[in-house]
């Protein structure tokens, strides 16, 4: 599991399109607040939820299989439970990181992932992660754990 700084940025700077699993289309959810925040960082956020057909001005696909073209991130904003046939369908589209967002922790889920090679990080949120480890937190009096008198680019 990932759980560096070091790998953590990593995972940020190289996994650009993130395909978020259970993301809403209400404004007030977390799902929606993080990948909104991805979006406008530029992030390609692909929205993952049968009930919708559009969210964040993106076409909304019922599946990870549903999905046309490659990604690099799954970003899972659902309970613990439902997060093992997601890690198999990660596996299965070929993505390169399985991200089980802050409260979620599905150890056999993590397993699978790992086991094929994906990088895998959980009970963590990708914006709060961003927005600490590429600068933002620390201007709001947040110890971010990151020493330097520069940005990371």
């Amino acid at each position: 599991m990932a759980d560096t700084i070091a790998e953590l940025r990593r995972i940020l700077k190289t996994c650009r399109t993130v395909a978020v699993v259970g993301l809403s289309a209400e404004w007030h959810r977390p799902s929606y607040f993080a990948a909104k925040y991805m979006q406008e960082h530029g992030f390609r956020v692909v929205p993952v939820n049968p009930r919708y057909a559009e969210v964040l001005g993106e076409p909304c696909y019922p599946s990870l299989e549903a999905i046309p073209f490659p990604v690099d991130m799954v970003d899972v904003f659902r309970k613990a439970d439902d997060v093992l046939p997601i890690a198999r369908s990660a596996v299965a589209i070929g993505a390169k990181c399985l991200w089980q967002q802050l409260g979620v922790k599905n150890l056999e889920a993590d397993a699978i992932a790992r086991q094929a090679g994906l990088d895998t990080v959980m009970d963590r949120c990708v914006k709060i992660e961003h927005a600490r480890l590429f600068g933002g937190l620390n201007w709001a009096g947040v110890n971010t754990r990151v020493i330097s008198a520069r940005r990371p680019v």
